[in-house]
């Protein structure tokens, strides 16, 4: 089987890919930014009765070089999932956008280097696409979010930065092919103590933090689907070259409520106005993030998942239900 370079492996996404790539037979190098979490990561696997003898780890962080080298070094395959997040608005958009761009460079360069890899697979974003600020309320491959508008968020423009230095390298990289995926706000199970941003969204929503619903429109996939999506393209030639959206379902915040609802979760019913949302965002990094989004429909029309998998997207109902279920079983809610 294949040697695989999945950076990030302590995050959701990350975590996720690394399974299916150990389960598949796969021999697999990870990044982490501090080996201390490296218990965490086996750990995982050995809660799911996969055995570790084919995890590689090494310490890399996206801004420094210490490390890369060797993590890269015999891969086939590259799955760069790795980079950083802040939930709602950071101190300076730098503490995004810097390791974001310089970690996706950093990676296509190594990838460059190294003769052996013949693919990376780049986790880029919907909030790459997204924010055009034009009117678009049907968005597909075709769309980019507009760095140029003053109102882009900090994440958003660290993703589009990041994604667009990934297609201005392969201008000029020859020696391997690039896949992008961009997946919207992604929930499911988790595989360690990271319950991912948008599950912390859906916590939030059940142990009372969220008085209400913010009418925020939102697409929504699962996690194994997302890590499906980046090992399958590995060795699909119909993704080369390609940015692909995933979204199951575009949903407003108040519908995924009555979704919890529905298997028995107490969400909000109050649907939060916006005059009161800003006042909360004045107290709240968090909310203030969400300000921007209120009221704005974005439907999604993926051209490319369609043209590319031969399988489907699981439902909203069946990963919300996962993601509650077992937010409850940790004590979370």
């Amino acid at each position: 089987m294949s040697t695989v370079l999945v950076t990030g492996v302590t995050g959701f996404i990350g975590l996720h890919c690394v399974h299916q790539l150990i389960q598949a037979g796969h021999h697999v190098h990870g990044t982490l930014r501090s080996k201390s979490r490296e218990h965490e990561v086996r750990e995982s696997l050995k809660r799911a009765n996969l055995a570790d003898g084919n995890l590689v780890l090494f310490e890399c962080d996206l801004l420094g070089d210490s490390g890369w080298s060797d993590a890269v070094r015999g891969c086939d395959y590259i799955l760069h999932v790795a980079s950083p997040f802040i939930a709602g608005i950071p101190d300076h958009e730098d503490d995004l956008i810097k390791p974001a761009v310089a970690g996706t460079k950093k990676v296509l360069e190594l990838a460059a280097q190294e003769e052996s890899v013949k693919k990376v697979v780049l986790t880029s974003s919907f909030a790459a696409v997204g924010d055009t600020f034009d009117g678009t309320t049907v968005f597909d491959e075709s769309h980019w979010s507009n760095l140029d508008n003053p109102n882009i968020s900090a994440y958003n423009k660290s993703k589009t930065l990041a994604e667009k230095a990934a297609w201005d390298f392969m201008d000029s990289a020859k020696s391997f092919a690039l896949t992008v995926i961009n997946p919207v706000a992604v929930i499911g199970p988790m595989l360690s103590s990271d319950l991912g941003t948008s599950n912390l969204f859906v916590k939030k929503m059940l142990d009372g933090s969220t008085p209400g619903n913010p009418r925020i429109h939102i697409g929504f996939v699962d996690v194994r689907d997302v890590a499906r999506a980046h090992v399958d393209s590995m060795t699909n030639t119909k993704t080369d070259g390609k940015r692909i959206i995933l979204s199951r379902d575009e949903i407003w915040v108040s519908q995924l409520s009555e979704i919890l609802r529905g298997f028995g979760y107490k969400a909000p019913k109050f649907n939060l106005p916006k005059w009161l949302l800003k006042i909360i965002a004045v107290f709240d990094k968090e909310v203030a993030g969400l300000v921007p989004l209120i009221g704005k429909v974005k439907d999604i029309n993926s051209k490319e998942f369609a043209a590319s998998f031969d399988w489907q997207l699981r439902s909203i109902e069946e990963s919300a239900k996962i993601t509650a279920d077992q937010l409850k079983a940790m004590g979370e809610i």
